[in-house]
C-alpha cells in the first residue's frame, strides 16, 4: 500500500519589500496577498483525500500550510528535506548592483549548470526524491499534501519529465501558491498535474 498521490505546493506570496534573495533567513513571513493566495489554494483540500501534511520548517511555508490543516483537522509533519536551497547570496538583492558592491560573490559564478552560488541541483534532487519516496512509501493511502519551495519542486518536476536538472530559471512552472501532484508508477515519478488555483480564480498580485 502507499500513498496516492503527492502534492507539492508552493508557498504564497512573502513580504519582502527591500526584495532580498531570503534564501532560509527566518522572519520572512507571508504578506497579505500571499495568505489570500495560500487560502485559495488550500481549497483544493476538499478535492482531495488528504491523510497527511508535511511542510519545510522555514515560516513562509509553516504560514502557507495552515489553511491546509485548519482545513483538514490534521497535524502538521515538519521535514526538512523540502527545504529552500541554500544560496551563498542571501540577504542580497539580485541584479548587478550588488555584486558591484561585493566584487568577491563573483567567484561564485564559474559554473551556471551546477550552480555554483548555490546548493548544487543534484543535491536538491537527492533530498527531494528521498523525502517524495519516502511519504509515498509510508502513507497507506490517500493524498500527502507538501508545501516546500520553487526550486526543490522544480527538481521534482524535470526529474518527472525527464528533463536536464540545468535550466533558465526565467523559464520554470511553478508559480507561488501553485500545486505540482506526483505519483510513483513502476517506482517512477511522473508529473499528474500542475496548477495555479489563484490564477483560476482570475485573483492578480
Amino acid at each position: 500500500m502507499s500513498a496516492d498521490h503527492l502534492h507539492f505546493v508552493r508557498h504564497g506570496q512573502v513580504f519582502n519589500p527591500d526584495g532580498v534573495i531570503y534564501e532560509r533567513i527566518e522572519g520572512f513571513g507571508l504578506s497579505d496577498k500571499g495568505w489570500k493566495i495560500a487560502t485559495i489554494a488550500a481549497d483544493k483540500s476538499h478535492e482531495m483525500k488528504i491523510t497527511r501534511i508535511v511542510s519545510s520548517p522555514l515560516q513562509r511555508t509553516r504560514e502557507s500550510v495552515k489553511p491546509w490543516l485548519d482545513n483538514t483537522g490534521l497535524e502538521l509533519e515538519v521535514d526538512a528535506r523540502v527545504i529552500e536551497n541554500w544560496n551563498k547570496l542571501k540577504g542580497l538583492r539580485p541584479g548587478v548592483r550588488s555584486l558591484v558592491k561585493k566584487p568577491w560573490l563573483l567567484r561564485h559564478f564559474h559554473n551556471p549548470k551546477k550552480p555554483s552560488w548555490s546548493e548544487p541541483y543534484v543535491e536538491i534532487q537527492a533530498r527531494m526524491l528521498d523525502a517524495a519516496r519516502d511519504l509515498w512509501d509510508s502513507t497507506p493511502s490517500g493524498d500527502v499534501v507538501i508545501v516546500s519551495h520553487q526550486l526543490p519542486i522544480v527538481m521534482l518536476q524535470r526529474t518527472a519529465q525527464g528533463a536536464p536538472l540545468a535550466h533558465d530559471p526565467r523559464k520554470r512552472e511553478c508559480e507561488l501558491s501553485s500545486i505540482s501532484s506526483f505519483k510513483f508508477v513502476d517506482n517512477k515519478l511522473e508529473l499528474v498535474s500542475y496548477s495555479v488555483p489563484w490564477l483560476d480564480a482570475g485573483v492578480k498580485l
